[in-house]
């Protein structure tokens, strides 16, 4: 009998050992993945003007945000626009984002949202990219650098063709913030995956547009790039106040 709880006690103590040894690997296999299924044939129908509690998408509206990397004057205008776009059989608001650097226009992306009626997430359908470092000029609807077609870099739609067949709609915004929640902002393969995971919420953000309560917390980060990440914060009736390094300073309705 002393033989056999000799015994079993080495086996426990092995399988003790096995159990802690393997860990790392039973934890990073459970580690939540991100959502990149949203059922939106669920949706009963899309929105390309109203708001959820973290996203405005009503004609008119506009952030201003500014702020300094490196020695550069960042400034970042994001405008709703009075135009809509049909991707994939459904209509969907321009959201258009202008940035410079010291004053020169350098990105402009022109991002196409609209609302699942079911529960109010701002669906993600695609964006179209201009891109100069030696700035951007407009002609028309168009931009160009140096008289000549801008970098493109990052743009995709839905239905539009990736590295694994089509580009599929990804979320920007739910319409409940849970905390922990992890998914895919754009589901184009090969070209832009940005991804969302929901870090902080309950918070106070105090810029010179005023003081926000109830703000939440988003970090950012894609495949494409390993390492890289933006945060950005979220504030009630009010949108994006914290981009990086850039702080909203202004609010237009």
């Amino acid at each position: 009998m002393k033989n056999i709880k000799r015994m079993r006690h080495v086996l426990a103590v092995v399988v003790t050992l096995i159990t802690i040894l393997a860990m790392p690997d039973i934890l990073s296999a459970h580690q939540p993945g991100f959502t990149d299924s949203f059922m939106l044939e669920d949706c009963n129908g899309f929105s390309s003007t109203g708001s959820n509690p973290f996203f405005i998408l009503e004609p008119g509206y506009q952030l201003i945000l500014e702020g300094e990397e490196g020695g550069v004057d960042m400034h970042l205008t994001i405008t709703v626009l009075n135009k809509t776009k049909t991707i994939e059989g459904i209509k969907t608001r321009i959201v258009e984002e202008r940035e410079t650097h010291d004053g020169e226009l350098v990105e402009v992306s022109r991002n196409f949202f609209a609302i699942c009626n079911r529960d109010n997430s701002v669906i993600y359908f695609g964006e179209d990219v201009f891109i100069c470092e030696d700035g951007l000029v407009q002609v028309g609807d168009n931009f160009l650098c140096d008289g000549e077609e801008p970098s493109h870099e990052g743009a995709w739609r839905a239905g539009g063709p990736d590295d694994d067949g089509l580009a599929e709609p990804g979320i920007i915004m739910p319409g409940t913030f849970l905390l922990g929640s992890r998914y895919f902002q754009e589901l184009a393969d090969g070209i832009a995956l940005d991804r969302a995971e929901h870090v902080e919420m309950g918070l106070e953000v105090t810029t010179e547009a005023g003081t926000f309560d109830e703000c939440v917390k988003i970090v950012e980060t894609t495949p494409l790039e390993p390492g890289a990440k933006s945060e950005k914060i979220y504030c009630p009736e009010v949108g994006l106040v914290v981009d990086d390094v850039s702080v909203l300073t202004e609010i237009n309705e």
